[in-house]
């Protein structure tokens, strides 16, 4: 069985919802991680996690949507997060790709995330795009107030950010961009970081993986990512998906 660790389920219509989770069963992903990325959409989150066995959610505000109002405080993501099926904190990060929130009100509502994520023991799940450096440091500085389990999901930045993340700790999740042509540089640190901190995702509904590149992505797809990573790992697909199902169960405890 593998699972998506990854996908935005509130994306789709109430009525597609049934038939995506029917043809991510038929490809064997048996469980899949719906994700918060406002505050306000928490309570979608824990809805539909609720009404389907087979997916959990997390609850959190992503950069670029931080500057849509005032910063979350961590008492109020940690209230969001008090749900069965709520075993993450996220997504949130950093993004100076598209640069939607001024960089310090990012950083601020980073640290918010990471101390929510500490306070309640749930994994941090970790938007990093052109921002390396800063993610790497405000992690380790976070650190130093005491320990937390992340996630960099969607990975696609450099190898530096990839094994100082391993070093403290942190788990990488990979989505389709890992089965595009040019992506060679992610295959190749997608094959030399250790096999226990390895996940899988689609983001979807965007990033499809290849052949499905350029239409809208779903959990069902996520077959794809997982043969192209066993095969950079010199790995069957079963034992890819005995993996990475293993590794999400190491880190979202709650889900065990």
């Amino acid at each position: 069985m593998l699972v998506d660790s990854h996908c935005h389920l509130d994306h789709f219509s109430e009525a597609e919802i049934e038939d995506i989770l029917r043809r991510a069963a038929e490809a064997g992903v048996g469980e899949m991680v719906t994700i918060g990325v406002r505050m306000a959409q928490a309570e979608t989150v824990r809805t539909i996690a609720q009404r389907f066995a087979q997916v959990w959610g997390t609850v959190g505000v992503h950069p670029q949507n931080v500057g849509e109002g005032p910063l979350p405080e961590v008492a109020e993501i940690v209230a969001a997060a008090d749900h069965p099926k709520v075993i993450g904190i996220g997504e949130s990060g950093l993004d100076y790709f598209y640069d939607k929130a001024p960089r310090e009100v990012q950083q601020e509502g980073f640290r918010r995330h990471i101390r929510a994520a500490r306070e309640t023991g749930l994994p941090l799940v970790v938007h990093a795009r052109d921002a390396d450096a800063d993610i790497a440091a405000i992690l380790r500085e976070e650190r130093a107030d005491g320990p937390f389990d992340f996630l960099l999901h969607c990975f696609s930045s450099g190898r530096k950010l990839a094994e100082e993340a391993v070093e403290m700790g942190g788990y990488l999740s990979f989505s389709g961009i890992l089965t595009f042509p040019k992506s060679q540089e992610i295959r190749d640190i997608a094959r030399d970081m250790p096999a226990d901190r390895l996940l899988v995702e689609t983001d979807s509904p965007y990033l499809a993986p290849a052949p499905y590149r350029g239409k809208r992505n779903e959990p069902s797809y996520v077959p794809h990512t997982a043969r192209v990573l066993a095969e950079v790992r010199g790995l069957s697909p079963e034992a890819m998906a005995e993996s990475t199902t293993a590794n999400f169960r190491r880190l979202f405890k709650k889900a065990a």
